[in-house]
């Protein structure tokens, strides 16, 4: 099996819409989960999960146990031992839960519950390694029956689709990122009830092959009930199915591991030094540091403090590149082993930029002075005793990297001048069409840019005119005689003052305005329509009005670029049938009205839909099973609805109804209605395709 990263959510499709599975809140609260992973095993897999009881959990990945096995058919060789890589199996568990039951209606049902650990590329790889916590759920139904199933770990409401119910939750599905399974809904660990005989074997949760009543749901549901649920109103029809009785597999963990988080070391100029080792493991393990001759010091015990460990033994350098440090933990069997490289320490003295000069000094140097390993800046280059120059932009964090291994990030401290704001650039903009005589006249700087305090507007040439606004963005004039008149607009800010820019307006002598509503066009059903006019002449006011056709909202319906919505058709109502629907694909008629001082003028623009039709229709209807199959494909791709209804018009009982796909091809399968003698069926999309009377293949 094959996962993506994150979470899988997987749920069966429905005939015709998308299956309902919802998880439900238990109205007793939470009391337990998985809260702790292990350390890494040398597999790559975690050593162990614990849960909130204190419950650890090591995986089950030998063939030689039967109450903890892998199985063999997920072993490239089930006759070889199982090992790291090269027979690994492709999947095993750390728990392995679940019950099978036998509902009311004589229908077998099975419910999961495990915690597995998988690989990304379904088979064993270095770094593809994942566990995740799983809620598997299935068992025939009809589809559109409501279902509630409670378990250990909770409630699901589930709507059967077409394969019945069938729902899987995979939780934690990311390569290296084990906590993620946490996060999922299994958890704590379930495991045989001790109050009832017998008491599961020695070392597990239980027999997997045994039957038996657990303990361990955080909600006290240590059960598998399964009711039956009105598809509306949620209301209990009838309980279908309960037991207690569950098969378990898991087995407690009797090793701890090791992690080897970190092995530095410093080197004195003489050759003299020391090796500190980092490790981490349960607490009350013994965990040494295996001895290496070549750096001069014996198998010695790290000193813990609960599930840290920590080891300072004295070397003799040099440091040979790629030196592996190896921790053991001796109380394991067999004994758990991590190797780690030995690297040198970074310290960084100094970070700073000089914004002024555009420098950055760092100044570092390693915990190896014995062969004083060459130091690189990340993004900059080698590290020397002069600064990197030419650094515009710095980044907030440096990181130094030695030729040893050892590597620091560190923030970054600035110096010299701090900035201020540019200076702005004003812009001035001519009005869109030529003013007349007594018509206000605005004069727009809203285009100009930066950080703005002030804005001065002053006539430079033409008649004399009384400026309004002049110290805002816009400003206005009346003129009441033709000619050119000219203005200077100045912006200052923080940054200084821009440059001034001059306008130029020439006025003409009182005219009827121009209205003009822009061309006739097609649209799309459901798509904003953007409308132009801005060719109009003379124009003071504009005013937008809908004359005919669906009924649309304008947005900005007094400028000269409104806009709105053409409506989508509207499908008929289900289940009908519909006697009064009415097919309309009728275009919009919009008038722009003008003015000015002279007067008004109006103009018009149509707006049809675009048409859009039916192809490729395959129609069958199956009387043994009352089950209704169409597809086919329309014009236009626009994420429409297509609703099909029985007979040779729209007004019929409504079959069902179906988006389209990224390819404008749709499927409608669902049971029912009955044609009750009818051989066509009608369709009708939201763009306004439409097809009467196409012919039914009627089978069995």
């Amino acid at each position: 099996m094959a996962f993506g990263l994150g979470v899988a959510f997987a749920i069966a499709g429905p005939l015709a819409g998308v299956a309902i599975a919802v998880p439900v809140t238990p109205a007793t609260p939470r009391t337990g989960r998985l809260v702790e992973v292990g350390p890494i095993a040398e597999n790559g897999f975690p050593a162990w999960y614990r849960d909130s009881n204190g419950l650890r959990l090591e995986a089950c990945v030998t063939v030689e146990d039967p109450l903890c096995p892998a199985a063999a058919d997920e072993l490239p060789d089930p006759d070889a031992p199982v090992s790291w890589p090269d027979n690994f199996p492709g999947e095993f568990f750390y728990q392995l839960a679940g019950a099978e039951l036998t509902m009311t209606n004589g229908v077998d049902a099975g419910i999961g519950l495990d915690l597995e650990g998988a690989f990304a590329g379904e088979v064993a790889a270095e770094g593809d390694q994942i566990v995740f916590g799983r809620v598997r759920i299935r068992f025939d139904a009809n589809q559109g029956e409501r279902y509630r199933i409670t378990h250990p770990y909770g409630i699901d409401d589930i709507v059967a689709d077409d394969r019945g119910v069938n729902m899987t939750e995979d939780i934690g599905i990311a390569a290296g990122n084990f906590g993620l399974a946490m996060n999922s809904r299994v958890g704590p660990f379930l495991r045989w009830d001790p109050a009832v005989a017998p008491a599961a074997p020695a070392g597990y949760t239980g027999d997997p092959g045994v039957e038996h009543r657990i303990v361990g749901s955080p909600y006290g549901t240590n059960f598998i009930r399964i009711e039956r649920l009105n598809p509306t109103t949620g209301a209990v029809l009838a309980q279908m199915g309960f037991t207690d009785l569950f098969s378990v597999q898991g087995r407690l963990a009797v090793n701890s591991g090791v992690d080897l988080s970190q092995a530095t070391y410093s080197l004195n100029p003489d050759g003299t030094g020391s090796l500190d080792v980092f490790a981490t493991s349960e607490a009350g393990q013994s965990i040494d540091v295996v001895g290496n001759t070549t750096l001069g010091y014996r198998s010695t015990r790290l000193r813990s403090s609960g599930a840290r460990y920590y080891g300072r033994f004295p070397i003799t350098g040099p440091m040979p590149n790629g030196t592996m440090i190896e921790v053991v933990n001796t109380g394991d069997n067999p004994v758990a082993r991590k190797t780690r490289s030995a690297t040198d320490m970074v310290w960084v003295e100094e970070v700073r930029y000089d914004s002024d000069a555009r420098t950055l000094l760092v100044r570092a140097r390693s915990s190896d002075r014995l062969t004083n390993p060459a130091l690189t800046v990340t993004g900059f280059g080698a590290l020397t005793s002069t600064a990197f120059t030419g650094v515009t932009a710095p980044p907030p964090t440096v990181t130094v990297t030695s030729a040893k291994g050892g590597s620091t990030t560190v923030p970054l401290v600035g110096a010299g001048g701090t900035f201020a704001p540019a200076a702005p650039v004003a812009v001035a903009a001519s009005p869109d069409a030529g003013p007349i005589v007594g018509q206000t006249v605005r004069l727009d700087g809203s285009g100009s840019t930066g950080e703005i305090d002030t804005f001065t507007w002053t006539q430079t040439g033409g008649p004399a005119v009384t400026l309004t606004n002049a110290n805002q963005a816009n400003a206005t004039f009346v003129p009441s005689v033709t000619g050119t008149y000219t203005f200077r607009l100045a912006v200052s800010g923080p940054g200084g003052a821009a440059t001034p820019v001059t306008v130029s307006v020439t006025v003409v002598g009182a005219a009827l305005p121009g209205a003009n509503a822009g061309p006739d066009q097609s649209a799309i059903r459901g798509r904003v329509v953007n409308l132009n006019g801005s060719a109009t002449t003379g124009a003071e006011t504009y005013s937008w009005r809908q004359v005919s056709g669906p009924l649309v909202s304008i947005t900005g319906a007094t400028t000269s670029r409104p806009s709105f919505t053409f409506p989508v058709h509207a499908l008929p109502a289900a289940p009908g049938p519909n006697a009064g629907f009415v097919y309309n694909n009728e275009a919009v008629t919009l008038e722009l009205t003008t003015t000015n001082p002279a007067g008004t003028t109006t103009d018009r623009v149509v707006i049809t839909p675009q048409p859009d039709a039916f192809a490729g229709m395959a129609v069958r209807y199956r009387t043994g099973n009352n089950e209704w199959r169409i597809s086919g494909n329309t014009t236009l791709v626009a994420g429409q609805r297509v609703t099909a209804v029985v007979g040779n018009a729209l007004t019929g009982r409504v079959i069902g109804t179906a988006n389209t796909d990224a390819a404008g091809a749709f499927s409608i399968r669902v049971t029912g209605p009955q044609p009750a003698g009818a051989t066509t069926i009608s369709l009708i999309s939201t763009t306004g395709a439409r097809t009467l009377a196409f012919p039914v293949n009627v089978t069995n």
